[in-house]
C-alpha cells in the first residue's frame, strides 16, 4: 500500500478532537451515576463491562500486588525492574532540576516551595493490548515525585500488570476500565479515597471522562490517537523507516503515521516496504487502518522539513538524517524527539526513561509530555516583616487598588501604611 502524498502547502495543524460530543454526552451520564450512586454504579457498571464477577471485588490492595510479583516468571520480573530503574533515574533527574527558591524583597522574603499532590490515579489501559508499560510510566513517576498515595486503574489487569504496579510502588489497583473508572478515581467511592490527580492513557471513555472530572481533580492531559512523524533525507533506510511506522500503526486504527521526506525515491521504497513488511506483521488488520490515516510530504529543502513538523507538533518526532543533531536543533514542538536512526520511537515506549505519555492533536505546542512536574505543586509564599522598608510596595498596592476600584483592598493595605508610620514614630522616640 502506498502512503497518501500531501504538498507541503497543503499541511495543517492537527486539530484532533480528542473525544466526540456523542462520547462526551454519554460518559458523562456515567460520571454522573459514580458521583450520585457511588459504589452501587461502580459495581454496576464493572459487572456489565466483564471487569469483575458478581459481587467480586474492585480492589486489589499491595499485599495481592507482591504475591503477583512473586508469581510472575523470573526474566518478566528482571524485565519489569530494569525498565522501572530507568524511568525512575530520569524522573530522579528532572525532579531534582526543580528546587526551592527563597528571594529578599524590600522588607521581607518571597519564595516558593514545592510538594508533591496527596493521591495520584495512575490509567493504564487494559483493552486490546494490556500496556504495563503505562503503569510502569505513569506509577514510577508519581513516586519519585514523593506522591505518598499511588493507586493505579486497569481493567481486567493480568498477572504482568499487578506485577507492573507492585515494581511501580503502588499502593492499590482499581479493577476498573473506562468512564467508570476515571469518576472513581476522581471522586472516590465507599472503601477507596478519591485522588488529587489522574494520569494516563485510554480510550475515547477515558478521555470523555478526563475532561468532565477535570476541575474535582488534575489531569495531565487529553490524548488522542497516537501519532508518529518520521523526518528523513535520502540517507534514511527506507526497512527501518517503514517498521518505525508501521509500529505506530499498529496501536490504533486511528493511529496517524506520517513521513516527511526530502526524498521522493526513499518515499517510494518506504511504500514497498510497508507493503512487504504487512504480509507478516501479526497486527496487519489494525495497521492497514492507521495507514490509510497517514501521509507522505515529499519538501525540497529540510528547513521547509522543520517548519511542517512544527505545523504539525506530533506526539513522537524521529528525526533520520544524515545530520540529525543538526536538524533536531531547528525542531521546536513535539511530545517526544528520537535524534538518529538508533533511537526508535519504540525504545521510547519502552522505557528508555522519558515517559511514553505525550501530547497529541498539536496539543505540545503549549505542553509536554508526563513528567515528574505534573505530580508537583510549586506554591509561593511572602514574608514581609519590616513595613519600614516596604514603603513603596504598600503605596504601590493601594494606587493599584484604588485604580481598579477595589476601595477594601486599598485600605486592607493602607492599614499597613499607618503601621509602618506608628514604628517608625516609635524608632524616633
Amino acid at each position: 500500500m502506498k502512503l497518501r502524498r500531501i504538498r507541503p502547502e497543503d499541511v495543517r495543524h492537527l486539530d484532533r478532537q480528542p473525544v466526540s460530543r456523542e462520547r462526551l454526552e454519554a460518559a458523562a451520564e456515567i460520571v454522573e451515576a459514580i458521583r450520585s450512586e457511588g459504589v452501587a454504579a461502580a459495581r454496576r457498571y464493572a459487572e456489565q463491562f466483564g471487569e469483575i464477577r458478581e459481587g467480586g471485588a474492585m480492589v486489589v490492595d499491595r499485599t495481592q500486588l507482591v504475591a503477583a510479583l512473586e508469581g510472575i516468571p523470573r526474566a518478566d520480573r528482571d524485565l519489569l525492574e530494569r525498565t522501572a530503574d530507568r524511568i525512575e533515574t530520569f524522573a530522579r533527574a528532572q525532579r531534582e532540576a526543580l528546587s526551592e527558591a527563597t528571594i529578599e524583597i524590600p522588607g521581607g522574603h518571597v519564595g516558593h516551595r514545592i510538594a508533591p499532590v496527596g493521591r495520584a490515579g495512575c490509567y493504564a489501559p487494559g483493552g486490546r493490548y494490556p500496556l504495563p508499560s503505562s503503569v510502569l510510566m505513569t506509577a514510577v513517576t508519581a513516586r519519585v515525585a514523593g506522591v505518598k498515595s499511588v493507586v493505579v486503574a486497569s481493567p481486567r489487569p493480568l498477572p504482568v500488570t499487578l506485577a507492573a504496579a507492585a515494581v511501580a510502588g503502588a499502593h492499590e489497583v482499581l479493577t476498573l476500565g473506562g468512564a467508570h473508572a476515571i469518576a472513581v478515581l476522581a471522586v472516590g467511592i465507599d472503601g477507596f479515597e478519591p485522588c488529587d490527580l489522574v494520569v494516563g492513557p485510554g480510550n475515547t471513555w477515558v478521555t470523555a471522562a478526563k475532561q468532565l472530572v477535570f476541575g474535582t481533580v488534575g489531569i495531565d492531559m487529553l490524548a488522542g490517537p497516537s501519532e508518529l512523524v518520521i523526518l528523513a533525507d535520502d540517507n534514511a533506510d527506507a526497512a527501518t523507516v517503514a517498521a518505525d511506522l508501521l509500529a505506530q500503526a499498529e496501536h490504533d486504527p486511528d493511529a496517524l503515521p506520517v513521513l516527511v521526506s526530502t526524498s521522493e525515491e526513499l518515499v517510494a521504497s518506504v511504500d514497498a516496504e510497508i507493503e512487504c513488511q504487512l504480509e507478516t506483521l501479526p497486527t496487519r488488520a489494525i495497521a492497514e487502518q492507521a495507514m490509510v490515516n497517514g501521509f507522505a510530504v515529499v519538501v525540497p529543502d529540510l528547513e521547509t522539513a522543520a517548519s511542517i513538523c512544527g505545523r504539525l507538533a506530533p506526539e513522537h518526532l524521529q528525526v533520520m538524517t544524515e545530520r540529525p543533531e543538526d536538524v533536531a536543533s531547528q525542531l521546536d514542538c513535539w511530545g517526544g524527539l528520537f535524534i538518529g536512526d538508533g533511537s526508535a520511537e519504540v525504545l521510547g515506549d519502552y522505557g528508555a526513561g522519558p515517559n511514553h505519555t505525550l501530547p497529541t492533536g498539536g496539543v505540545a505546542r503549549y505542553r509536554g509530555g508526563l513528567s515528574v512536574f505534573d505530580f508537583l505543586r510549586v506554591r509561593t509564599w511572602m514574608e514581609i516583616d519590616n513595613l519600614s522598608e516596604a514603603g513603596e510596595t504598600v503605596e504601590d498596592s493601594i494606587a493599584l487598588a484604588r485604580l481598579e476600584g477595589l476601595e477594601a483592598h486599598a485600605r486592607a493595605a493602607e492599614l499597613r501604611l499607618k503601621e509602618r508610620i506608628r514604628a517608625s514614630s516609635r524608632s524616633n522616640v
